[in-house]
């Protein structure tokens, strides 16, 4: 091989190797050095200080959960192949990074599972399913939970029996719930519905909703139809007072903790000045550059939330950008460092021998 060719083999060698490790980087290992980061919160809201544990180390009669909301799956009216693939992929990777390093017992999807569910046609709902059945696939020791929400079903004026109970049968739930694990109650509410209009589908929620109102110490998990939490996160000094429905349904389960989806976006809200509301954040780069969830250590006397962020798609962006920029570049400097070669081999003296 000409001595020419061997330099420009290797060249596209170490070219084509350093793109691979920051695909590689990007596509896989990005996700693990984010949740490495991420770590099992000790209890310490409401459990005595004897049953309070370290950070990170929760004792064998902790529940873990993992609490993500708002994935937003994109449908076929409205969703470009490029975005689906990217930001679905997104979410499968980080999914299941996850699942591998922190081994959840049980995982909530706090609602608007899908993006256009309101109007999907029955075969693209199918398709759809099929999707997210694939995304966040689970080991058979780790449940998962799906609540509905307005984009699954429909805002308030929009939803229906068809829409509702197509929704109930793919994920196997019901618009009210109780779920109970390790001694902890968890009540799962279809807020859509919480509007106490009298529309028959909020009075059929509000009747089971109604017998199931005991004073359990409870977790109350939703998808936030109403403009509390949205109000509040974009104004933390004001918001509306909280609607009488919602008041009614926490004076009937006094929950410890209320976890909510719809508002993207993480932030907290006291009802009543007793009901602590927490947002938790999109899990999709389409709605945030930087996704995150919420991870809880519940027992039946006390809970602890950490939350866990995602990479940054920024991040991803800039990385690629910048391998980009630099294959561009280094042809251009190896040419100008060629050049430059032969410039100086012409310049320079050659010593000539002179026969005697």
């Amino acid at each position: 091989m000409m001595p020419g060719l061997s330099v420009v083999c290797s060249a596209v060698i170490v070219l084509f190797g350093a793109v691979c490790s920051v695909f590689i980087f990007c596509e896989y290992l990005i996700y693990y050095a984010a949740i490495l980061q991420c770590g099992w919160p000790g209890i310490d809201h409401g459990a005595p200080a004897a049953e309070k544990s370290a950070y990170g180390q929760p004792n064998a009669e902790v529940l873990r959960a993992m609490m993500l909301s708002d994935t937003h799956l994109l449908g076929a009216v409205g969703g470009h192949w490029f975005d689906k693939l990217r930001r679905e992929w997104q979410m499968e990777r980080a999914f299941q990074t996850a699942l591998a390093l922190l081994r959840p017992e049980v995982v909530f999807i706090l609602g608007d599972v899908f993006d256009e569910g309101k109007w999907s046609s029955p075969k693209n709902w199918e398709e759809d399913v099929c999707r997210f059945q694939k995304m966040f696939r689970h080991p058979s020791d780790t449940e998962l939970v799906v609540l509905v929400g307005n984009h699954d079903i429909g805002f308030h004026y929009e939803m229906d029996w068809f829409k509702l109970q197509r929704f109930e049968k793919a994920f196997n739930t019901t618009s009210t719930r109780m779920v109970t694990k390790k001694g902890v109650n968890f009540l799962l509410v279809n807020s859509v519905a919480l509007h106490g209009d009298g529309c028959p589908i909020c009075q059929s929620v509000e009747k089971q909703l109604y017998t199931l109102s005991r004073n359990l110490n409870c977790s109350l998990l939703q998808n936030s139809q109403s403009s509390i939490i949205k109000e509040f996160c974009r104004d933390a000094w004001t918001y509306p007072p909280t609607p009488p429905i919602i008041l009614q349904l926490l004076q009937w389960f006094k929950p410890r903790l209320v976890l909510s989806g719809h508002t993207h976006s993480g932030c907290q809200v006291l009802h009543d000045n007793r009901y602590t509301e927490i947002s938790v954040p999109s899990f999709n780069w389409r709605n945030r550059n930087n996704p995150s969830f919420i991870l809880g250590s519940f027992s039946p006397s006390g809970y602890g939330l950490s939350k866990c962020f995602l990479p940054e798609e920024s991040t991803v962006i800039a990385l690629y950008c910048s391998t980009g920029a630099s294959l561009l570049l280094l042809p251009l400097v190896h040419c100008l460092w060629i050049r430059g070669l032969l410039r100086c081999l012409n310049f320079c003296p050659i010593s000539k021998h002179k026969s005697l």
